[in-house]
């Protein structure tokens, strides 16, 4: 094997794939980047089990070529050191060239690396779907149904289908919530899809769709999903990203929703996120997180915290609007500031059906995103 190949071609494709290799590999081979070489072009592959990304770089782009191939081939390369050594080299361009027994020789400008690559036949195939139907969304609104959503997910691994996101698509609506059983997030949006497509019940692991939105690009450049039994694939440009499902059911959160409250609050989002984030500071030193909210006589609110070191934060906020019974809260601040964080509206409904019952917030001006948060029982 052996080729020249532009090196910011080259460092971005390795960029991408070397999100899906593993820092502890199970085995060598998955420590590396698989090379398949064509005079089509450079594929370029590396995966985990869990994730596969595959970047495939092809040797003309408009007017450019891109990439010169004497001889097609395939290797693994040792992604730890080539990821470091690519982006320092100090050319333009890279050639890389396979010699016997998978001695490889790096040339760039004055610089001469040799290594030692792995042989490209131990490294394992990538997952076959059968693309029957796919699933087209805008990247910047992935990404921010993602970042709507992912926080809420469980670190516990005692629950790993909590650990995901779950996915639904019936009748055009495309919804992902995540809970872990202390609060719940959910981003909906309406898709233009194959008529009768759907799915459920498909959970994907919060880690890895946090991988996913660092190569979805912020526009309205779509990506595609395909989802099969237990492998999802998103196809975004050249670049193929696939994801295992999660084993398990999630659980049918619908049922914990509150149609009708008690007391509701509508606030500036600002002001509210302002002053629970003043109220976190004071929470997070007694390592409880703990913040209070009472609705005043004078139609106010008032939030508050304590340290038994440091004192006590008080506010009172003013309110848009108020409806139902006078109402004593206690909640974790750093779920409540992580669900107004991303709320993208410049008012937030809150609903309480009382002091044990979960807390609802929702954006005003659309129903597409939903957050939940199960309050705390406090002795005061």
């Amino acid at each position: 094997m052996k080729l020249t190949i532009a090196k910011n071609e080259l460092n971005d494709a390795i960029q991408q794939v070397s999100k899906a290799v593993s820092s502890r590999p199970a085995i060598p081979i998955l420590g590396g980047i698989k090379f398949d070489v064509t005079h089509q072009g450079v594929t370029l592959t590396a995966s985990d089990t869990d994730i596969s990304i595959q970047s495939f770089i092809p040797s003309e782009q408009g007017n450019k070529t891109v990439v010169q191939v004497s001889k097609p081939g395939s290797i693994v390369l040792p992604a730890k050191f080539f990821v470091e050594i690519v982006k320092k080299l100090p050319a333009n361009e890279v050639e890389i060239e396979v010699k016997e027994q998978l001695q490889i020789s790096v040339r760039s400008g004055s610089t001469d690396i040799q290594m030692v690559g792995l042989d490209a036949e131990e490294f394992p195939v990538l997952p076959s779907i059968e693309e029957n139907e796919s699933l087209y969304v805008a990247g910047d609104l992935l990404k921010s149904m993602i970042r709507q959503t992912v926080f809420a997910a469980s670190t516990s691994e005692q629950t790993p289908i909590l650990t995901g996101l779950l996915w639904n698509l019936q009748d055009g609506e495309f919804k992902l919530v995540a809970t872990d059983r202390h609060r719940l997030s959910s981003r909906t949006a309406n898709i233009e899809t194959a008529e009768g497509y759907r799915f459920n019940n498909i959970v994907i692991a919060a880690k890895t769709l946090n991988e996913l939105s660092r190569l979805v690009p912020d526009s309205s450049e779509k990506v595609e999903i395909v989802v099969a039994d237990n492998q999802v694939l998103f196809k975004v440009g050249q670049v193929l990203f696939f994801s295992r499902v999660l084993d398990g059911t999630y659980p049918d959160t619908s049922k914990i929703i509150p149609q009708q409250f008690k007391t509701e609050l509508i606030l500036e989002t600002k002001n509210l996120t302002d002053a629970i984030d003043r109220a976190y500071l004071m929470s997070r030193e007694e390592k409880t997180n703990i913040v209070r909210l009472i609705t005043m006589e004078d139609g106010t609110i008032e939030v508050s915290s304590s340290s038994s070191e440091l004192g006590k934060v008080t506010e009172q906020l003013n309110v848009i609007a108020f409806n139902g019974d006078p109402l004593r809260i206690a909640f974790n601040s750093k779920y409540m500031l992580d669900a107004l964080k991303v709320i993208d509206s410049e008012q937030i409904s809150i609903g309480f059906n009382g002091a044990m019952s979960p807390i609802i917030l929702k954006p005003t001006d659309h129903s597409h995103n939903l957050h939940i948060i199960l309050p705390y029982r406090t002795t005061s």
